[in-house]
């Protein structure tokens, strides 16, 4: 069944675009925390190519042979054909491989798709990406370009809100030319808005549709959910329940200075430090350097 859920359009587009119509493009990697719009936005840009392939590595365990060191691109791409009975040519098919985090040889293989494809356009995303790479430290130096995807912008919000008008009074705005009062008391609005609810793709594109917080909120609570079940997978060493801890603690001290004994006397500076660490790596923290 085709899928028509409503797709709202990213600043993440343009540069896709770019990156299509390069004839010098490598394959691509798009960075980023869980759920921040990765997938959606390929997804999109494969309507405007002949063939489209998604391989989800995370669901589809048995394709992770086919990246066997020992398999050159082409006998690569000639099985994926036959296992999605799909065509894969030059300039014609977008090859996206998601959740490529949990194929540490199909990482590995991106490289090869440049020097083995180079017209061949190639996309990989991932969740905790960010861990895998760093048992990759230079997987593919000069052969794979690095594109980092994040949750709406304030702009982006704007534009899944309808106000394209709005978005482009705005732009456009300078301190010799301000606003008129009616439209900045209208983005203001607009602004406590995405305050409230974030950025999260899912949650705007609920929120738009009927404008409740509430329901905005549960599907907020869902994707929280999700992301702290994930906390098990960042590293053996660390436990899911400190990692956990330091992310609430986090939350609750957004907005200013990171405090490290309000979390509590149980744990060290450096207990803390590492779990912060990977938070950051995930994606899900954001520091903020005082300058």
């Amino acid at each position: 069944m085709k899928n028509t859920k409503k797709y709202f359009n990213r600043l993440t587009d343009s540069n896709l675009l770019v990156w299509q119509n390069d004839p010098f493009k490598k394959p691509l990697l798009l960075r980023g925390a869980r759920q921040v719009g990765k997938s959606s936005s390929v997804r999109n840009l494969g309507q405007s190519f002949a063939y489209f392939i998604e391989v989800n590595l995370e669901e589809n365990n048995g394709i992770h042979a086919l990246f066997n060191q020992n398999n050159s691109v082409e006998s690569i791409c000639a099985k994926l054909e036959i296992a999605f009975n799909i065509s894969i040519i030059e300039g014609e098919t977008l090859l996206f491989l998601d959740e490529i985090q949990s194929c540490p040889n199909a990482i590995t293989a991106l490289r090869y798709f440049y020097e083995q494809k180079p017209n061949l356009h190639v996309i990989a995303a991932g969740s905790l990406l960010e861990f895998a790479l760093e048992t990759l430290p230079s997987f593919g130096v000069g052969r794979i370009r690095t594109l980092f995807v994040y949750p709406f912008s304030f702009d982006e919000f704007l534009l899944a809100m309808n106000e394209e008008r709005l978005l482009e009074l705005k732009q456009k705005a300078t301190c010799e030319s301000p606003l008129d009062l009616i439209f900045h008391q209208k983005l203001i609005e607009y602004f406590k808005q995405f305050l409230i609810i974030g950025g999260m793709p899912e949650v705007v594109a609920r929120f738009a549709i009927n404008k409740s917080y509430l329901e905005a909120q549960q599907v907020l609570d869902d994707l929280l959910i999700s992301l702290k079940s994930d906390f098990v997978k960042y590293k053996k060493r660390v436990p899911s329940n400190r990692i956990n801890e330091v992310f609430e603690s986090v939350s609750k001290q957004m907005g200013g200075k990171f405090i490290y004994t309000k979390i509590g006397n149980h744990l060290s500076n450096i207990q803390i430090k590492e779990a912060l660490q990977l938070l950051i790596l995930s994606g899900l923290v954001i520091p903020v350097t005082h300058t």
